[in-house]
């Protein structure tokens, strides 16, 4: 099971669905949001600081948002302590071609597109975390 995974998103019924699911799947001990990139990268730096425990060990990261968007948060992402032990995958409906290219210079394992199902949970929690998830 991972420690936590932190939703980002300023959308606050995709985060209720996206929490919703998280918890149904139960694969994690803790889902955290953030409504922009900012408060992310706050949260990150209180809670990374503690240690590779405290750090989710997933963000699922929306690139449109006020404030901070995703490329900007993912650009000031590289002074997180312990960001190595983290995987940040982009649930976005962008279907841009610069986004996709500006997202291979940062540190995105992956795009998902929105909206976030359980087949698509599975797939990246399987791909980068087998070994944590309950058989």
């Amino acid at each position: 099971m991972l420690p936590a995974i932190l939703l980002v998103d300023d959308d606050s019924t995709t985060n209720y669905l996206n929490r919703r699911l998280l918890e149904r799947l139960n694969v994690c001990d803790e889902v955290l949001v953030a409504l922009n990139g900012q408060r992310a990268l706050d949260l990150l730096q209180t809670r990374c600081s503690f240690g590779e425990g405290a750090c989710p060990a997933l963000i699922l990261l929306d690139v449109n948002m006020p404030v901070m968007n995703g490329f900007e948060f993912l650009e000031a992402f590289v002074q997180v302590p312990a960001r190595q032990s983290v995987v940040i995958v982009l649930l976005t409906s962008s279907q841009l071609e610069e986004d996709l290219v500006m997202a291979q210079h940062l540190p995105v394992a992956e795009f998902v597109n929105k909206p976030l199902t359980r087949e698509k949970i599975t797939e990246v929690l399987n791909r980068y975390f087998d070994q944590l998830l309950p058989n």
